[in-house]
């Protein structure tokens, strides 16, 4: 009887993260995909749109770079994580995908490792979600500000099913494709929220999973860039929890000493909703040389 092994991709959604990223791929290559039976199959980077050498640095170090913009060309909304992720998965085949951040400054394949073996593992599992201590300004418990002063009340709140996960935010999580497929990507920072409250919903709380991934060290960003994040989660939230529709409220952030700025509320569809997901995949090789001329 033959056994089939669910492969494994590892994808980074990636802006302007050139002096991180080439030490994250080269670890994912070496250490991961090499030998007959590589734990990895798939390395990607998907390239929102960098103005540095995000893309060449993740290629010289063993990444196949896509282009946000080459994959399912008829969706072009503006940068965002929440659209390079749900991007991401059409640029694969793989049955399993790890996200991970790309501006981790100590990354260790573990958090790969770790998160794809509890999928494998445990099949009632569809999302496993990692947690770690996060230092900020020598405090180990510094870190996720906005995790603290945003997502974690407003879960409690109106999820409190959820109130349960570590680091509800946090970027390093995989997730089964036949899952990920099923379910909308909202395209700015309340993507992480969005998934876990769309999981639970489908799938029960009890189908995430939680692993313990060390300590966890990144660029921290300055109070006027979580404000972002911090307003798009609670659109979300409030969205998710039935709260009058947002078509009504304001997407304007008015931040005092900067610039007011419309927040990302839009989602991207379910992908087995989309025509052309079926066909995304096989035109996806694209080489560093490729992208100026993207």
């Amino acid at each position: 009887m033959t056994i089939s092994i669910p492969s494994i991709a590892v994808c980074i959604p990636a802006h302007n993260e050139a002096s991180t990223i080439g030490a994250i791929c080269h670890a994912v290559s070496s250490d991961l995909m090499g030998g007959r039976s590589p734990f990895v199959n798939e390395l990607v980077v998907i390239d929102d749109r960098s103005e540095d050498d995000t893309a060449n640095q993740a290629y010289d170090n063993g990444a196949r770079v896509v282009p946000v913009a080459e994959i399912l060309p008829r969706f072009q909304p503006d940068k965002g994580k929440g659209n390079a992720m749900w991007k991401a998965i059409a640029a694969t085949t793989a049955d399993i995908v790890v996200f991970c951040d790309g501006d981790l400054e100590k990354f260790d394949t573990h958090y790969v490792t770790a998160l794809a073996e509890m999928l494998l593992e445990d099949e009632s599992l569809v999302v496993t979600k990692g947690y770690y201590e996060r230092i900020y300004e020598g405090d180990p418990n510094g870190g996720g500000r906005t995790t603290a002063l945003m997502a974690r009340p407003a879960l409690s709140l109106f999820f409190p099913h959820l109130a349960r996960i570590n680091q509800p935010l946090g970027g390093e999580y995989a997730i089964r494709r036949v899952a990920a497929e099923q379910v909308p990507f909202v395209r700015g920072w309340g993507v992480e929220v969005g998934l876990l409250i769309d999981v639970a919903a489908r799938w029960g709380a009890d189908a995430i999973g939680q692993v313990d991934l060390g300590r966890r060290t990144h660029k921290h960003r300055h109070l006027h860039e979580l404000s972002i994040q911090a307003s798009e989660i609670l659109h979300i939230v409030l969205q998710r929890a039935g709260v009058p529709w947002r078509a009504e409220w304001s997407s304007l952030l008015v931040r005092q000493g900067f610039e007011d700025l419309h927040i990302k509320v839009e989602e991207m569809p379910p992908l087995i909703s989309v025509n052309e997901y079926s066909t995304a995949v096989p035109d996806l090789d694209i080489a560093v040389s490729d992208l100026d001329a993207a």
